[in-house]
């Protein structure tokens, strides 16, 4: 067979319209779950202006955020573990009730030194849930339906984040005591619709019980495997990359005598391209082999962003939105639904906590790094995205175990 017959599927599978219609009905709640999660989620958007309007320091802000992320990497490993051995639905009900009652704390913490350990400690528990969420989808849906189903994941999370930027706007000039019980109140309603639809079995048994008793599958097994470590690699740098979206992407937009409106009005352009054009964009791509899309996907977003630093006027940066958005929309799905197909029997929380933690490091560094160049030379920022999208396509070439011969609609 031909490398160019072999990057296609060697069965017609159906088309993304019906794999949505047979998706189980955890899905759907988990996706539900997921979009008023996020919808509701105000603290990480807020909190800056929440403590300049307290008149804390730019420097306490800055220590409260380093405190959120340090949480938000170790809560992911954490849950990845908590997925694995006290089960998928106890680590969603512990993180979202844990989370609920540290975030209903936060408008009556007046030094800054327990605002910073209170939300570090959100910003671990936080996370717990996300792993197990991703679980709860693998063990529910077949091989094929995979990528459909973390699309429809990504489709309500992104629904829910427009939502709660306009709802959290509102609620914040009233009062930010009401925005931050608002947060805890929709988390309580997402424990409450995973204690009461989530209690079923899956659709789909997979052999990760039988493994999990007969296995001592650990984080130093997991780092062990070659392919692992490539795709955390790909993922930090991947994320360094299209965080500059809210770093590099602003500065440069001022620095051309652009306006805020102006970067909102991108902004919103790449808001309505994910809404309308993902789901159908995963039908199209879930024809190839997964590490070539994600390949694909790096280029786009890396192209996009490069050509950023070289670019005025608003109809050609909108240009350079349209290209990366396009590989925003490849990569995301593509990403969890494919770690789920290099994933050993057991370890799905382990690896999508590990995952998530790269995901953390990558979108944290990136503001941090790509600030700091921007301020010495912004070509020096567009040049190390273009280097590092470039080695994160790389790396997506080698996510492949030596016998793996199955491409996306396949795994």
């Amino acid at each position: 067979m031909s490398t160019m017959e072999s990057d296609r599927p060697s069965i017609e599978k159906p088309r993304l319209r019906d794999t949505l219609r047979g998706l189980p009905r955890r899905v759907w709640v988990v996706s539900l779950g997921s979009l008023i999660l996020s919808a509701g989620s105000f603290l990480p958007s807020f909190i800056v202006l929440y403590l300049a309007g307290n008149g804390h320091s730019s420097s306490a802000a800055g220590l409260v955020l380093g405190a959120s992320g340090v949480g938000s990497v170790l809560g992911s490993v954490i849950g990845g573990h908590l997925t694995d051995t006290i089960g998928r639905r106890a680590a969603i009900l512990l993180s979202v009730v844990a989370t609920a009652g540290l975030t209903a704390m936060v408008p009556f913490v007046g030094p800054i030194a327990l605002i910073v350990v209170l939300v570090g400690l959100i910003g671990l528990v936080s996370q717990i849930h996300r792993p197990a969420m991703a679980a709860v989808l693998v063990d529910s849906v077949t091989a094929d339906q995979r990528l459909a189903a973390f699309g429809v994941l990504r489709f309500a999370q992104n629904i829910g984040v427009a939502l709660g930027g306009a709802v959290g706007g509102v609620v914040a000039s009233m009062s930010y005591v009401g925005l931050f019980l608002g947060e805890a109140a929709a988390l309580l309603l997402f424990g409450l619709i995973v204690t009461v639809l989530l209690r079923d079995a899956p659709a789909v048994q997979t052999d990760a019980e039988e493994a999990e008793k007969d296995t001592e599958a650990g984080y130093r097994q997991a780092l062990g495997d070659r392919t692992l470590v490539r795709f955390l690699l790909m993922s930090v740098f991947a994320m360094f990359v299209y965080i500059q979206t809210t770093v590099g992407l602003p500065l440069h937009v001022g620095d051309v005598g652009m306006s805020a409106r102006d970067f909102g009005l991108l902004m919103a352009l790449n808001g309505v391209l994910v809404v309308l054009f993902e789901l159908p964009l995963i039908g199209v791509v879930s024809k190839y082999r997964p590490h070539y899309v994600l390949a694909v996907g790096n280029l786009f977003t890396c192209v996009g962003l490069a050509l950023t630093g070289f670019t005025t006027g608003m109809g050609l940066l909108a240009v350079t939105v349209l290209i990366w958005t396009i590989g925003e929309m490849v990569y995301s799905s593509v990403a969890q639904a494919h770690l789920a197909s290099l994933t050993p029997p057991g370890m799905t929380g382990r690896y999508q906590g590990l995952y998530g933690a790269a995901y953390t490091v990558g979108t944290g560094a990136g503001p941090v790094i790509g600030g700091a160049l921007y301020t010495l030379a912004p070509w020096a920022l567009w040049v190390m995205v273009g280097v590092l999208g470039l080695v994160s396509a790389q790396l997506c070439l080698r996510l492949r175990r030596p016998d793996d011969v199955v491409a996306v609609a396949h795994s």
